[in-house]
Protein backbone atom coordinates (compact mmCIF):
# COMPACT_ATOMS: atom_id res chain seq x y z
CA UNK A 1 0.00 0.00 0.00
CA UNK A 2 2.64 2.34 0.89
CA UNK A 3 4.88 1.78 -2.41
CA UNK A 4 1.16 2.34 -4.54
CA UNK A 5 0.72 6.00 -2.41
CA UNK A 6 4.48 6.68 -3.36
CA UNK A 7 3.69 5.67 -6.61
CA UNK A 8 0.71 7.53 -6.91
CA UNK A 9 2.31 10.77 -5.53
CA UNK A 10 4.93 10.48 -8.82
CA UNK A 11 2.56 10.51 -10.99
CA UNK A 12 0.80 13.25 -9.85
CA UNK A 13 3.76 15.18 -9.56
CA UNK A 14 4.85 14.77 -13.10
CA UNK A 15 1.72 15.39 -14.17
CA UNK A 16 2.09 18.94 -12.44
CA UNK A 17 5.14 19.64 -14.36
CA UNK A 18 3.72 18.21 -17.32
CA UNK A 19 1.09 21.02 -17.22
CA UNK A 20 3.62 23.51 -16.34
CA UNK A 21 6.01 22.63 -18.64
CA UNK A 22 3.50 22.70 -21.58
CA UNK A 23 1.23 25.82 -20.60
CA UNK A 24 -1.77 24.12 -20.10
CA UNK A 25 -4.48 23.30 -17.76
CA UNK A 26 -3.90 26.08 -15.00
CA UNK A 27 -0.77 26.85 -16.29
CA UNK A 28 -2.49 27.77 -19.72
CA UNK A 29 -2.72 31.76 -20.63
CA UNK A 30 -6.33 31.38 -21.39
CA UNK A 31 -7.09 29.82 -17.31
CA UNK A 32 -8.29 32.67 -15.11
CA UNK A 33 -8.14 32.10 -11.06
CA UNK A 34 -8.35 35.68 -9.11
CA UNK A 35 -7.37 35.90 -5.60
CA UNK A 36 -9.31 37.73 -3.34
CA UNK A 37 -6.84 39.73 -0.89
CA UNK A 38 -9.39 42.30 0.50
CA UNK A 39 -11.15 41.76 3.77
CA UNK A 40 -14.71 40.26 2.84
CA UNK A 41 -17.24 42.92 3.31
CA UNK A 42 -20.71 41.51 4.53
CA UNK A 43 -23.57 40.94 1.74
CA UNK A 44 -26.58 41.33 4.36
CA UNK A 45 -26.80 37.65 3.47
CA UNK A 46 -26.86 35.83 6.77
CA UNK A 47 -26.05 32.56 5.29
CA UNK A 48 -23.58 33.87 3.24
CA UNK A 49 -21.91 35.89 5.45
CA UNK A 50 -21.60 33.21 8.35
CA UNK A 51 -19.55 30.97 6.09
CA UNK A 52 -17.18 33.46 5.58
CA UNK A 53 -17.17 34.21 9.36
CA UNK A 54 -16.65 30.28 10.58
CA UNK A 55 -14.16 29.05 7.67
CA UNK A 56 -11.38 27.23 8.84
CA UNK A 57 -8.45 25.48 7.49
CA UNK A 58 -7.93 21.89 7.52
CA UNK A 59 -5.76 20.35 9.81
CA UNK A 60 -3.77 17.69 7.76
CA UNK A 61 -3.91 16.77 4.09
CA UNK A 62 -6.63 14.37 3.69
CA UNK A 63 -9.25 16.80 5.98
CA UNK A 64 -10.78 18.95 4.00
CA UNK A 65 -14.08 17.14 4.27
CA UNK A 66 -13.59 18.43 8.16
CA UNK A 67 -13.32 21.91 7.88
CA UNK A 68 -15.81 22.40 4.99
CA UNK A 69 -18.80 20.43 6.89
CA UNK A 70 -17.38 22.18 10.38
CA UNK A 71 -17.92 26.00 8.27
CA UNK A 72 -21.41 24.83 7.76
CA UNK A 73 -22.10 23.52 11.09
CA UNK A 74 -21.15 26.75 12.58
CA UNK A 75 -22.49 29.09 10.22
CA UNK A 76 -25.97 27.15 10.15
CA UNK A 77 -25.72 26.69 13.79
CA UNK A 78 -25.38 30.67 14.63
CA UNK A 79 -28.07 31.22 11.86
CA UNK A 80 -30.84 29.26 13.45
CA UNK A 81 -29.91 30.58 16.93
CA UNK A 82 -28.37 26.97 17.84
CA UNK A 83 -24.62 28.99 19.18
CA UNK A 84 -25.90 29.12 23.02
CA UNK A 85 -27.01 25.44 23.12
CA UNK A 86 -23.94 23.56 22.89
CA UNK A 87 -20.04 24.42 22.90
CA UNK A 88 -19.77 26.80 19.82
CA UNK A 89 -17.92 26.69 17.63
CA UNK A 90 -18.25 23.39 16.90
CA UNK A 91 -14.43 22.34 16.12
CA UNK A 92 -12.71 19.94 13.49
CA UNK A 93 -11.69 17.81 16.68
CA UNK A 94 -15.62 17.89 17.95
CA UNK A 95 -17.27 16.38 14.86
CA UNK A 96 -15.05 13.47 14.11
CA UNK A 97 -15.71 12.34 17.84
CA UNK A 98 -19.66 12.79 17.46
CA UNK A 99 -20.08 12.41 14.03
CA UNK A 100 -19.80 8.43 13.18
CA UNK A 101 -21.35 8.38 10.03
CA UNK A 102 -18.90 6.32 7.47
CA UNK A 103 -16.47 6.04 9.64
CA UNK A 104 -15.30 9.65 9.59
CA UNK A 105 -12.82 9.71 12.37
CA UNK A 106 -11.10 6.54 10.85
CA UNK A 107 -10.79 7.96 7.48
CA UNK A 108 -8.77 10.86 8.62
CA UNK A 109 -6.13 8.85 10.93
CA UNK A 110 -2.92 8.13 8.92
CA UNK A 111 -3.98 4.73 7.42
CA UNK A 112 -7.31 5.49 6.69
CA UNK A 113 -10.37 3.19 6.56
CA UNK A 114 -9.40 -0.14 5.01
CA UNK A 115 -7.25 1.85 3.27
CA UNK A 116 -9.27 4.47 2.11
CA UNK A 117 -8.59 8.20 3.56
CA UNK A 118 -10.96 11.49 2.51
CA UNK A 119 -14.35 10.89 1.30
CA UNK A 120 -16.11 10.43 -1.64
CA UNK A 121 -18.96 12.21 -2.92
CA UNK A 122 -21.62 10.07 -1.95
CA UNK A 123 -20.04 9.47 1.53
CA UNK A 124 -19.34 13.25 2.17
CA UNK A 125 -23.43 13.10 1.74
CA UNK A 126 -24.13 10.80 4.22
CA UNK A 127 -21.22 12.83 6.82
CA UNK A 128 -23.34 16.30 5.98
CA UNK A 129 -26.82 14.56 6.27
CA UNK A 130 -25.39 12.72 9.77
CA UNK A 131 -23.52 15.73 10.93
CA UNK A 132 -26.94 18.14 10.75
CA UNK A 133 -28.96 15.30 12.71
CA UNK A 134 -26.36 15.39 15.26
CA UNK A 135 -26.45 19.50 15.85
CA UNK A 136 -29.90 19.97 15.24
CA UNK A 137 -29.50 21.37 12.11
CA UNK A 138 -33.38 21.81 10.81
CA UNK A 139 -33.13 21.84 7.05
CA UNK A 140 -35.38 20.85 3.91
CA UNK A 141 -33.10 18.41 2.16
CA UNK A 142 -29.42 17.21 1.37
CA UNK A 143 -28.88 16.69 -2.21
CA UNK A 144 -25.97 15.25 -3.67
CA UNK A 145 -25.57 17.16 -7.03
CA UNK A 146 -23.00 14.81 -9.35
CA UNK A 147 -22.24 15.94 -12.80
CA UNK A 148 -23.30 13.35 -15.86
CA UNK A 149 -20.70 12.01 -18.01
CA UNK A 150 -19.35 13.63 -20.87
CA UNK A 151 -21.60 12.99 -23.83
CA UNK A 152 -24.71 12.66 -21.63
CA UNK A 153 -28.00 14.80 -22.94
CA UNK A 154 -28.75 15.49 -19.72
CA UNK A 155 -25.39 18.13 -19.42
CA UNK A 156 -27.10 21.50 -19.85
CA UNK A 157 -29.59 20.24 -17.10
CA UNK A 158 -27.18 19.82 -14.77
CA UNK A 159 -25.27 23.17 -15.83
CA UNK A 160 -29.02 24.51 -15.26
CA UNK A 161 -29.28 23.41 -12.06
CA UNK A 162 -25.82 24.12 -10.76
CA UNK A 163 -26.39 27.78 -11.25
CA UNK A 164 -29.89 27.79 -9.74
CA UNK A 165 -28.38 26.27 -6.49
CA UNK A 166 -25.07 29.01 -6.68
CA UNK A 167 -28.15 31.51 -6.89
CA UNK A 168 -29.59 30.58 -4.31
CA UNK A 169 -27.01 30.30 -1.70
CA UNK A 170 -25.92 34.29 -2.82
CA UNK A 171 -29.57 35.99 -3.43
CA UNK A 172 -31.39 34.29 -0.90
CA UNK A 173 -29.22 32.34 1.26
CA UNK A 174 -31.64 29.43 0.98
CA UNK A 175 -28.95 26.45 0.82
CA UNK A 176 -25.08 25.81 1.25
CA UNK A 177 -22.58 24.51 -1.61
CA UNK A 178 -20.33 22.31 -0.72
CA UNK A 179 -18.04 21.54 -3.83
CA UNK A 180 -16.21 17.83 -4.20
CA UNK A 181 -13.79 19.01 -7.15
CA UNK A 182 -10.24 18.27 -8.61
CA UNK A 183 -8.41 21.07 -6.79
CA UNK A 184 -5.76 21.10 -9.97
CA UNK A 185 -8.55 22.27 -12.38
CA UNK A 186 -9.13 25.59 -10.24
CA UNK A 187 -5.35 26.69 -9.15
CA UNK A 188 -2.11 25.32 -10.28
CA UNK A 189 -1.94 22.22 -7.45
CA UNK A 190 -2.06 18.65 -7.89
CA UNK A 191 -4.68 16.74 -10.08
CA UNK A 192 -6.25 15.49 -6.37
CA UNK A 193 -10.10 15.50 -4.80
CA UNK A 194 -10.93 18.05 -2.89
CA UNK A 195 -13.56 19.76 -0.91
CA UNK A 196 -14.55 23.23 0.23
CA UNK A 197 -17.03 25.34 0.42
CA UNK A 198 -18.66 27.72 -2.72
CA UNK A 199 -18.38 31.47 -1.19
CA UNK A 200 -20.13 33.12 -3.74
CA UNK A 201 -21.59 33.88 -7.47
CA UNK A 202 -22.16 36.42 -9.09
CA UNK A 203 -24.70 35.68 -11.77
CA UNK A 204 -23.28 38.63 -13.64
CA UNK A 205 -19.79 37.84 -14.07
CA UNK A 206 -20.89 34.19 -13.99
CA UNK A 207 -17.78 33.72 -11.81
CA UNK A 208 -17.79 31.13 -8.78
CA UNK A 209 -15.81 32.04 -5.28
CA UNK A 210 -13.97 29.66 -3.40
CA UNK A 211 -13.13 29.16 0.14
CA UNK A 212 -10.57 26.67 -0.29
CA UNK A 213 -9.80 25.28 3.46
CA UNK A 214 -6.56 24.32 2.07
CA UNK A 215 -3.97 26.00 4.59
CA UNK A 216 -1.33 26.76 2.02
CA UNK A 217 -4.28 29.11 0.38
CA UNK A 218 -4.21 32.34 2.40
CA UNK A 219 -6.65 33.94 0.49
CA UNK A 220 -10.42 32.46 -0.89
CA UNK A 221 -10.24 32.90 -5.02
CA UNK A 222 -12.98 33.35 -8.20
CA UNK A 223 -13.44 31.12 -11.77
CA UNK A 224 -15.67 31.14 -14.17
CA UNK A 225 -18.69 29.20 -13.62
CA UNK A 226 -17.26 27.11 -16.80
CA UNK A 227 -14.05 26.62 -14.58
CA UNK A 228 -15.81 25.49 -11.77
CA UNK A 229 -18.02 23.08 -13.79
CA UNK A 230 -14.76 21.56 -15.36
CA UNK A 231 -13.45 21.21 -11.83
CA UNK A 232 -16.55 19.18 -10.86
CA UNK A 233 -17.41 17.64 -13.76
CA UNK A 234 -13.94 16.30 -14.44
CA UNK A 235 -13.50 12.32 -13.73
CA UNK A 236 -10.78 11.85 -10.85
CA UNK A 237 -7.45 9.93 -11.98
CA UNK A 238 -7.32 6.40 -12.33
CA UNK A 239 -4.58 6.12 -9.44
CA UNK A 240 -8.27 7.27 -7.40
CA UNK A 241 -10.07 4.73 -8.38
CA UNK A 242 -9.22 2.01 -5.61
CA UNK A 243 -10.18 4.75 -3.13
CA UNK A 244 -13.74 4.65 -4.56
CA UNK A 245 -13.36 8.38 -6.19
CA UNK A 246 -15.12 8.38 -9.36
CA UNK A 247 -16.67 11.62 -10.61
CA UNK A 248 -16.68 14.98 -8.31
CA UNK A 249 -19.84 17.52 -7.74
CA UNK A 250 -21.78 19.36 -4.77
CA UNK A 251 -23.49 18.42 -1.74
CA UNK A 252 -26.69 21.46 -1.87
CA UNK A 253 -27.87 22.01 1.49
CA UNK A 254 -31.20 23.36 1.45
CA UNK A 255 -32.59 25.44 4.09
Amino acid sequence: MMLFKYLMRIYLLLRYLFHKISRTGTFSPRHTCQYLTDPYKTAGNPVKDGLHRHHVKQFHESSCSVATVASAINTLAQHQGLAAMEPFPVTQQDLLNTVTAAHWKERMGANGYKGRRGLPLEVLGEVVRASLKVHGIAHKNVEIFQTPGPRSPATAGARKRLRQGLAAFETQGSCLVLAHFDQGSFIREMNIPHISPVGGYDPVSDRVKILDVDPSLPHPYEISFGVFYQGIFTRYQNVFRKFGYGRGGCIFIWL
